[in-house]
């Protein structure tokens, strides 16, 4: 039986002109699947509720979540994240158009190993230009040279834990801010973690979005050029039978015994398969 043909936004990266969007931190959303395909392709189980609105993913140790449920104001959040790093749980979330190229550096690094050394945050935004300022209290604060985005680190008071926070806003005339965006990052979460993100949140590397796909076209620039829709899935593919390949190889290695010789079971036999 022909499966019928819906149309859905899932099908629409094939059928998308897509533009270099300039700066990447106002250029919307992007495609969710850049993360919880790539999740997938690494072993994350989907726990979702086929019948509810948002996608629950959870790694195979069952350490982290990623949660994605959309709510109806964007700026609120909707992608959650819970961990389990050295016996301390830790929590972050953002918000709907944190672009999903910036926070994939994060749920990317969540899949490799915690490096040795703890990474530096602030020279990463320093030498992108950002103006870096740090209070009395330790409180410390990069602004990206567009006056928009800004990242902190920051407490309530001597005694109280630090929190981060990246955030997207505009002047709204009145002396407030009108938020397009927000990220809230654990201060116990593994640092390597806020690193990747900060490193991507930093980058001036374009990203590619359609004509109409951004939340303020005034704020971005866009040029007709760069990889289509069928470059960018090949591309997408290309990154998930690495990852597949990775899981794979992981899986077949923890399998080893101590004496190095390969054991041979059910579920290392079988084959990967896609989900």
């Amino acid at each position: 039986m022909t499966r019928p043909y819906i149309p859905t936004r899932a099908n629409e990266p094939h059928n998308t002109i897509y533009f270099e969007t300039r700066p990447r931190h106002l250029a919307g959303r992007g495609d969710p699947r850049r993360i919880t395909q790539t999740l997938r392709a690494a072993g994350w189980k989907n726990h979702s509720d086929p019948d509810y609105p948002h996608v629950v993913l959870v790694s195979p140790d069952y350490r982290h979540t990623v949660v994605l449920e959309p709510e109806p104001e964007s700026y609120r959040a909707w992608w959650c994240i819970r961990g389990e790093s050295e016996g301390r749980s830790w929590y972050t979330d953002f918000g709907a158009n944190t672009p999903v190229e910036i926070l994939a550096a994060l749920t990317d690094a969540l899949l490799e190993a915690e490096p040795q050394t703890t990474p530096d945050i602030w020279p990463v935004l320093a030498s992108a230009g950002w103006a870096y300022e740090r209070d009395g209290q330790g409180n410390e604060t990069a602004t990206h040279p567009d006056g928009i985005l800004c990242m902190r680190r920051w407490t309530v008071g001597p005694s109280e834990r630090f929190h981060w926070t990246a955030e997207a806003a505009l002047p709204n005339g009145g002396g407030g801010r009108e938020l397009l965006w927000r990220a809230s990052l654990d201060d116990v979460m593994p640092r390597h973690l806020i690193a990747a993100f900060t490193t991507a949140l930093a980058s001036d590397e374009p990203v590619q979005r359609g004509m109409y796909d951004v939340p303020r076209s005034h704020l971005v620039t866009q040029e007709q050029r760069g990889p289509q829709g069928e470059q960018l899935a090949a591309d997408h593919e290309t990154r998930l039978k690495a990852m597949r390949a990775a899981a794979h190889k992981a899986r077949r290695t923890a399998a080893l015994p101590a004496s190095g010789g390969p054991v041979l079971t059910a579920a290392s036999a079988a084959p990967v398969r896609s989900h």
